[in-house]
């Protein structure tokens, strides 16, 4: 026995920080671009510069590292492009916070010294970006990264925003938006979250104008009113009918407005009537473009009330709502006040209440983009995983709107636009000297700049070298996976497929692989503001990224959320652990006693070598059998279910049966060539099996795998990451020798669970007598040697027909095999049997507790469902313990 290349404990950080350096140096990240290979490709979905990485991000990683490496493995030509995105408004938000903090006013910096503090933050932050990925063991092609902003993807943005204007789909004017005041820009609809909120609904009469009465309206926002141009009722309505074309005074304005008919009203919400407030509402402004009803701002970019606002000129939004309100009573002009559920708008990055406004934006048509980019994915040429997000995807492509594209910051790509005083607008490839109109030079660039997702939608051709036809992007695109969350299926998804047919005509990839959000353990989503967030950098110091990424996929199904627990983790740390812990033990018992080489020939699977036993045969068709199966799930995008698969398999199957039956060849005390001719082939075996689980599972733990195998001896390729994923074996097909040992191992597993209902110490032998016939007896009395030693059953008897001691538990395994356990001299019977009536008589005492619960009409009645079939569930626990237990008993006589 030698000592192992392997330190005795497993030390997490020394591995990775060392395994990552290796992989770097060796380039094994980079793409060949070998057209002789089929490509994978994957664009990494940018991070934001805005900070660092959280735990969502750590699972979109690990899945997206799992994938490359294993078709690496399988030898495609794999490429996974990095990068980092802009984020314009989200990180001109925590750059002004950060300078305020300062006591900087970054509006007084001005345009140009404000970049320069963007763009040291977004150097200090994609820095530490790119190290956080480094430290979760990603596998991107470093020397392709790319930025959202870098002179690239600038220019791609640059000819896909004149392209798009000079084919008329794209154009300015001045619509309904929605605007932040707080980030001070257009947003589009997709960048404000609507949420449920208790508000009042306020009924004020307006009075009439020539008559005598009054129409009552209903509004959540009263301050609105001060822009009202018009009410409306429906045409239908009768209540109304006689009183469309008149007037009605605007309270507190005392400004004539009139009453028009549309269909939108809904004469079942309120009185059947609505104040038009075309200004501050787009379903109002669509009813003022069909009714010619002025157009009145009444609150500015600020949300405070303009001059058009009267005597309230001034006052934030909410003063005024305040103030309103208060002098409407006086005028005893509010009918009532009630409480009213509705969806609010605030803004997604800072969670401002977003106001609508009219505004002169830049927009796109989406229709005409839209149309090919649903046919794409009812054709099949782009499917989502899984495939119920398909319909999330049409139902919005189906009813999208104009993108409102255009943002009143300064982080971003500036629109290539310009101004002439002669009114001409000129939009081009590159930045204009003279106005072609006129002659003039006095051209001003629009000052707005582009909505950050225009950008992204470019991200998996603008990457990859478009609007130049490279190499890269001739053999890279169409990409073949994005891996991204379901929260952004309408941002950035559907964008891309939008321009990837517009601009490359093809789909930009094959596979939308739809994560869910990492929430905590008790299912609410981390945040801030809970305090709840978990730091993906934190568990890998303590436990290692291997542990951390096993967590996560095994954690993890597609399109479901997750919860991140402490014990899955703790789990996941056993389980490198005990990789760790085998491997050494693998290696170590590689040579005898004062011998410096391996002693055995590597294993050659396309020929069997003589001599495999039951157990050989049995490890073999297993390996085969999780092989098939890991890399049919990998196939259908099912990583967590192919992690748990080998898992399974190399905990179970190899650490805890082959490893431990392999000890009896590895340490018999034979001299005979046929004992050394046992351990040779065992060994072979051993370091085989080893190699081909090592390989399954790096995708999923890289680190430690490629620790493990850059250990074993017989290695012909340079490294783990680009060794070949294992195939089938023919040979390896053992159904016979797979079904004994499953027999072998329930007899095992009965005999061990018989010595702990009586609480035998480890390690303690004692009689054991099994009857069983045909080839179950001679399959068990072939194994006698292995069954005697893991299930301490010495003396072991194997009889066809083997009689029960007196007193003796019972175990019964399938049809035909009984397990004895004789108990006399071997435990205290009289005290065993005290024990178990004491436990029977507790037992009976909860079993009544439960039954007076159960039978109470009042608890059946009142007490909620699950807590009912809780009970309910315990009761049947405790009837079945009660039946081992009565058993017991019995057969103790």
């Amino acid at each position: 026995m030698s000592e192992a290349a392997l330190s005795p404990v497993y030390d997490p950080a020394a591995v990775e920080i060392k395994r990552y350096q290796f992989w770097l140096d060796g380039e094994f990240f980079k793409a060949a671009r070998d057209t002789e290979r089929e490509p994978f490709t994957i664009v990494i979905p940018p991070p934001n510069v805005t900070g660092s990485l959280h735990m969502g991000h750590a699972l979109n990683n690990t899945i997206q590292d799992i994938l490359i490496r294993w078709k690496r493995m399988q030898g495609f030509d794999t490429l996974w492009l990095p990068g980092c995105d802009h984020a314009g408004i989200a990180t001109q938000n925590v750059v002004e916070k950060h300078l305020a903090e300062e006591g900087v006013n970054s509006r007084e910096l001005g345009r140009a010294v404000f970049l320069e503090r963007v763009w040291q933050w977004k150097d200090t932050y994609h820095t530490r970006i790119t190290k956080q990925l480094y430290r979760l063991g990603v596998s991107c092609d470093w020397s392709r990264e790319r930025f959202t902003m870098d002179e690239g993807c600038s220019r791609a943005v640059r000819k896909v925003f004149v392209d798009l204007y000079r084919r008329g789909l794209i154009y300015r004017g001045d619509y309904m938006i929605n605007w932040c005041p707080r980030c001070l820009t257009a947003l589009s609809d997709i960048e404000v979250e609507h949420e449920d909120e208790t508000s009042t609904l306020i009924h004020i009469r307006y009075p009439l104008a020539e008559d005598e009465g009054s129409i009552t309206v209903a509004t959540t926002r009263p301050e609105t009113m001060l822009g009202d141009s018009g009410v409306a009722v429906h045409p239908q309505d009768k209540r109304y009918s006689a009183l469309v074309g008149k007037k009605v005074i605007l309270p507190l304005l005392d400004r004539p407005i009139p009453i028009v008919a549309d269909d939108y009203v809904d004469p079942e919400f309120g009185s059947g009537a609505v104040k038009v407030t075309p200004g501050h509402d787009p379903n109002d402004f669509a009813i003022g473009r069909r009714h010619n009803l002025e157009v009145i701002k009444i609150i500015d970019e600020n949300a405070k009330m303009t001059e058009a606002a009267g005597h309230y000129k001034g006052l934030d939004r909410y003063e005024c709502r305040k103030q309103v309100v208060e002098d409407l009573q006086e005028l005893g002009l509010i009918v009532k006040i009630e409480e009213h559920e509705h969806a609010l708008g605030r803004c997604q990055r800072c969670r401002t209440v977003v106001e609508p406004l009219i505004s002169r934006q830049w927009f796109v048509k989406m229709k005409p983009l839209a149309e090919p980019a649903l046919e794409a994915v009812e054709n099949n040429l782009t499917k989502f995983v899984p495939p119920r997000f398909t319909r999330v995807y049409q139902s919005w492509v189906e009813n999208i709107r104009d993108w409102c594209i255009s943002r009143q910051i300064w982080w971003g790509h500036r629109i290539p636009a310009w101004y002439c005083d002669c009114g001409d607008l000129i939009v081009d490839y590159t930045d204009p000297q003279i106005c072609p109109s006129c002659g003039g030079s006095a051209l001003e660039q629009d000052t707005d700049v582009l909505d950050t997702w225009f950008s992204s939608a470019l991200w998996p051709f603008s990457t990859l070298g478009w609007p130049d036809q490279t190499p890269d992007l001739t053999h890279f695109y169409p990409t073949s996976v994005l891996v991204t969350a379901y929260d952004i299926i309408y941002f950035w998804v559907a964008r891309m497929m939008f321009t990837g047919l517009a601009f490359m005509d093809e789909v930009p990839f094959h596979t939308v692989y739809i994560t869910g959000l990492v929430r905590d353990a008790l299912g609410r989503k981390m945040s801030k503001s809970l305090g709840n967030g978990i730091d993906p950098l934190e568990i890998i110091e303590k436990y290692g990224a291997d542990t951390l990424r096993f967590t996560l996929v095994t954690g993890q199904a597609p399109g479901n959320d997750q919860r991140f627990r402490q014990e899955s983790v703790e789990s996941g740390r056993n389980f490198a652990n005990k990789i760790w812990n085998v491997s050494r033990f693998v290696l170590m018992n590689l040579v005898d006693e004062n011998e410096n080489e391996p002693q055995f020939a590597p294993f050659k699977p396309d020929r069997l070598p003589g001599g495999l036993n039951r157990a050989d045969r049995w490890i073999l068709h297993r390996f085969n059998e999780t092989l098939l199966q890991a890399t049919a799930l990998l196939e259908e995008y099912e990583l967590g279910e192919a992690a748990r698969l080998i898992y399974e398999y190399l905990w179970n199957d190899f650490c805890d049966w082959y490893v431990e039956l392999s000890k009896h060849y590895l340490y018999l005390k034979d001299n005979s060539a046929r004992a050394a001719e046992d351990r040779r082939r065992t060994r072979s075996l051993l370091v085989y099996l080893l190699d081909g689980v090592m390989r399954l599972l790096h995708p999923f733990m890289p680190f430690i795998s490629e620790e493990i195998w850059q250990q074993l001896p017989h290695r012909k390729e340079e490294a783990l990451i680009v060794a070949a994923w294992p195939q089938p074996e023919e040979l390896f097909s053992f159904p016979e020798e797979a079904a004994d040992m499953a027999l072998l191992q329930d007899v095992a597993r009965a005999i061990r669970n018989l010595r702990s209902q009586v609480q035998l110490p480890p390690g303690r032998r004692t009689a054991v007598i099994v009857r069983a016939q045909g080839r179950a007896a001679a399959c068990l009395d072939q194994e006698r040697h292995h069954l005697s030693r893991i299930a301490f059953a010495d003396p072991l008897t194997i009889h066809p027909d083997a009689v029960k001691p007196p007193q003796a538990l019972t175990a019964i395994i399938g049809e035909g095999v009984e397990i004895f356990l004789p108990l006399e001299g071997v435990i205290d019977l009289d005290a065993e049997k005290d024990r178990l009536k004491k436990e029977s008589n507790i037992l009976l005492a909860e079993i009544k507790k439960t039954a007076v619960k159960l039978n109470s009409p009042g608890f059946i009645e009142k007490a909620p469902a699950e807590v009912v079939a809780k009970e309910k569930s315990r009761r049947e626990e405790q009837e079945i313990r009660m039946t081992k237990l009565r058993q017991r008993l019995q057969e103790l006589g």
